[in-house]
């Protein structure tokens, strides 16, 4: 269930929109539930890959009651007690009148009938104006911004905390989780067609002729002179996802959500400084050479490789399985019944602390000189992995990390027998989130200038 705000330039009639700049941030926010099989599988037009995106995000957004649940259960946002206007008060009072003026006198109702209108209490503002009566308030810079639906739009506190609280009820019902998804980097990698270098050419053959990993997904966008590669695995992580998530709304400006039950899937951390709680960080996918070369890289792509990321040991392959594992404790009655007792943050940080469970590290020459260890983001990272941290050697170190074999803690860990590991092992760990073959991260000597 993914939302995606793609911003810029409109790749179909419906709501969606893809950004001419690969380095603009799109994102999705999800309810995780996905399409059951993408239409895209031949042809590389733009049309079809917006026809794919429209598919894969839009068609998700399926919120029928399941069985066993009434449709008036669930409540309607704008036709909510709170959000109704009361147009009229009835008011009956019984007077005794002397119809003909005779000693007999008959009772007779008397209808007074009195219009009191409520104040509105402008659940939303658009240029000025209330989204209900109409009327003009100077309430517009208060409340949250939905830029992304229209750039003048703000809804009050009050309403935004009220449709979160359905949110909530509606997705518990559902047994669902929210999830924001970004795109770019997540789940595709684009480059303009200026960027495409020389060994890059083969990748505007006609569809027909492309390899056939390329085959479905790769896509010209002729009209924004845009090329754009789906991550290995997107199609079986859209379908899978949706049986967790379900689809919310689109927009990064705000999640519509209760924080205790939203996960966030990105590639980077610093647009996320509010809610890195909620954040379950994603390698960022790189296909093309101009995305290597955006990010610093000095080596050849995977375009002019003409390789790829492993459906099934990918990233996308292997956050599926957190996702599931983080909804199936969530949902869990043997971890109590009452869901709006339970948070999605704290579910998350212990399925994070089993990744390096057990694991006692020493680092060496890998914080700058003077630098206070704890404070490194690495150290930081190794303890949310679950990982105990150290400044002292002693037989209950399991692992050394080190930049340098050649320092006297390296020299001690080969000695003892202790895994002697370079940095980059707890920086995978946390990306694939379970713990790495340390054989695949040696540490070489450092050369010594004279």
């Amino acid at each position: 269930m993914l939302n995606y705000l793609v911003p810029s330039l409109s790749l179909s009639q419906t709501h969606l929109h893809f950004s001419q700049q690969t380095n603009r941030r799109t994102s999705i926010i999800t309810q995780m539930s996905v399409v059951s099989d993408s239409p895209v599988h031949s042809s590389s037009s733009g049309d079809e890959f917006a026809s794919f995106l429209d598919v894969a995000l839009d068609s998700t957004s399926d919120t029928s009651p399941e069985p066993g649940y009434e449709d008036d259960e669930i409540e309607n946002d704008y036709d909510s007690e709170q959000f109704r206007t009361k147009k009229q008060k009835v008011e009956l009072s019984e007077k005794v009148v002397d119809t003909y003026g005779s000693t007999s006198r008959g009772a007779e109702e008397k209808l007074e009938v009195s219009i009191k209108e409520d104040i509105c209490t402008h659940p939303g503002v658009i240029g000025g104006m209330c989204i209900r009566c109409g009327q003009k308030t100077d309430e517009g810079q208060s409340g949250v911004a939905f830029g992304y639906i229209h750039k003048d739009l703000r809804l009050a506190n009050d309403e935004v905390a009220r449709l979160r609280n359905n949110d909530l009820k509606n997705l518990f019902r559902h047994r669902k989780l929210n999830l924001v998804l970004d795109l770019d980097h997540t789940l595709l990698n684009s480059t303009q067609f200026r960027h495409i270098t020389q060994e890059e050419e083969y990748l505007k053959m006609p569809p027909d002729s492309l390899p056939d990993a390329l085959k479905g997904n790769l896509f010209i966008l002729d009209f924004i002179n845009m090329m754009t590669k789906l991550r290995p695995f997107v199609r079986t992580f859209l379908k899978e996802a949706s049986d967790c998530t379900q689809r919310h709304q689109k927009g990064l400006d705000v999640v519509v959500g209760q924080d205790s039950a939203v996960l966030i899937l990105d590639d980077t951390e610093q647009v996320w400084s509010k809610h890195k709680e909620n954040l379950i960080l994603m390698e960022r996918y790189h296909y093309f050479v101009s995305s290597y070369r955006q990010f610093g890289f000095n080596c050849k792509s995977r375009s002019e490789l003409k390789c790829d990321e492993s459906e099934d040991d990918g990233a996308l392959a292997t956050v599926l399985e957190v996702l599931k594992r983080v909804h199936s404790i969530f949902f869990d009655t043997e971890q109590g019944a009452d869901l709006t007792k339970k948070d999605v943050r704290q579910v998350l940080k212990t399925v994070r602390k089993e990744v390096l469970k057990g694991c006692r590290l020493v680092f060496t020459r890998v914080f700058p000189a003077k630098f206070h260890a704890e404070s490194h983001h690495l150290w930081k990272m190794a303890e949310k992995l679950g990982a105990t941290c150290s400044t002292e050697m002693d037989p209950s170190v399991t692992h050394v990390v080190s930049m340098d074999k050649g320092t006297e803690k390296s020299r001690w860990a080969v000695r003892e027998n202790k895994f002697l590991v370079h940095p980059g092992w707890i920086e995978a760990a946390n990306y694939l989130w379970r713990k790495q073959p340390e054989e695949n991260f040696p540490v070489d000597e450092v050369k010594q200038t004279k």
